[in-house]
């Protein structure tokens, strides 16, 4: 018994280190390729078969029965809205899903939840992977190939690798969106939370707001630009610190709905009311937001859709199939609600 629990904590990477080869090596071997020298082939050939490795599946080959999803956290409903798009194009196919987590910021090197997600991966001999990662390291990019299984990224950190499927959403046009509706209202001082400075679709966001304030002739004050973390307790923490100002803005575009709603938070406890002292933007349209006090004016990021084409191009890519492109950036639109309003008469 306690053998055969040995026998299947055996992984590819396990292979390699006995071996003194590479994850791609043995990849090489799995999959018959020419390009292996015959000692280092015998070798790997030799603990395959000493650890009962199964053998890989080829894409197009007969499903797993399972996907697998990886967040670095679920303490979000944005991850809920990802998972259930993709659940149900997944329950349709008559495939299971497994949704995991890493805790980057529980554990901050990661390298161990790294890998435990990986050898699950490995084990379940999943269908494929539906990444929501910070970072795909390319470790885990490399075994990932080792294992064939195909895997689909959604909102990459950085710049999408063009030989990696992605999807994403048009976070310049939302930003530009949210900001000239605050500008069309008549603000002029309009404070900006976004997320994490070196995130790709932060970046956008606060691309499009600059984008909006040069189409307005609005001289850009970056005393008006704070940076959170996409979470509640950060949109409270920096808008308390727009608010604080010498001339604080009278409209502020948060660069997501729960960075929103701190925000919100930190107006109230300074006596001012929404929209009629302060006007607030958000950005994804969280199921939340339209009962929020006051229902959230916002910028709709199609979540759910977005893990709907991550499982579709997964099952695509497991079939063997070429995708037509490998990034698509899905449409955003504003959703005015009653958290904006003209600014107060000085």
């Amino acid at each position: 018994m306690l053998a055969n629990r040995i026998q299947r904590r055996v992984t590819i990477t396990t292979i390699a280190r006995e071996a003194g080869v590479s994850v791609s090596t043995v990849s090489k071997v799995l999959n018959g390729r020419a390009d292996v020298a015959d000692g280092t082939r015998t070798r790997v050939e030799e603990l395959l078969e000493k650890h009962s490795y199964p053998r890989a599946r080829r894409r197009g080959s007969d499903p797993a029965g399972l996907i697998d999803l990886v967040f670095d956290e679920l303490d979000s409903p944005w991850a809920v809205e990802i998972i259930r798009g993709a659940e149900e194009v997944a329950h349709a196919a008559g495939v299971g899903t497994v949704v995991s987590a890493i805790h980057a910021a529980v554990e901050p090197s990661r390298s161990e939840p790294a890998r435990q997600w990986l050898d699950n991966v490995e084990r379940r001999r999943s269908e494929g992977v539906i990444l929501v990662l910070e970072e795909l390291t390319p470790e885990q990019r490399t075994r990932l190939e080792a294992l064939n299984v195909p895997y689909v990224l959604i909102d990459p950190r950085g710049e999408p690798d063009p030989e990696v499927p992605s999807i994403g959403a048009a976070n310049w046009a939302g930003g530009l969106a949210a900001t000239q509706h605050l500008i069309d209202l008549g603000h002029r001082r309009i404070g900006l939370i976004g997320g994490p400075a070196g995130v790709l679709c932060s970046r956008a966001r606060l691309d499009g707001y600059r984008g909006a304030l040069d189409t307005a002739g609005l001289a850009l004050d970056p005393a008006l630009i704070l940076y959170g973390d996409f979470h509640h307790e950060s949109g409270y923490i920096q808008g308390g610190r727009l608010l604080e100002l010498p001339d604080p803005p009278t409209a502020i575009f948060a660069a997501s709905d729960q960075m929103a709603y701190g925000a919100c938070e930190a107006a109230r406890e300074r006596g001012l009311r929404i929209p009629q002292d302060l006007s607030i933007v958000g950005f994804d349209d969280l199921s939340v937001s339209r009962w929020f006090s006051p229902p959230l004016t916002t910028v709709r990021q199609p979540l759910a859709e977005m893990g709907t084409l991550a499982a579709r191009m997964l099952f695509r890519l497991s079939r063997g199939e070429t995708l037509e492109t490998t990034r698509v950036e899905l449409a955003t639109q504003l959703v005015k609600r009653e958290s904006t309003a003209p600014p107060p008469v000085a």
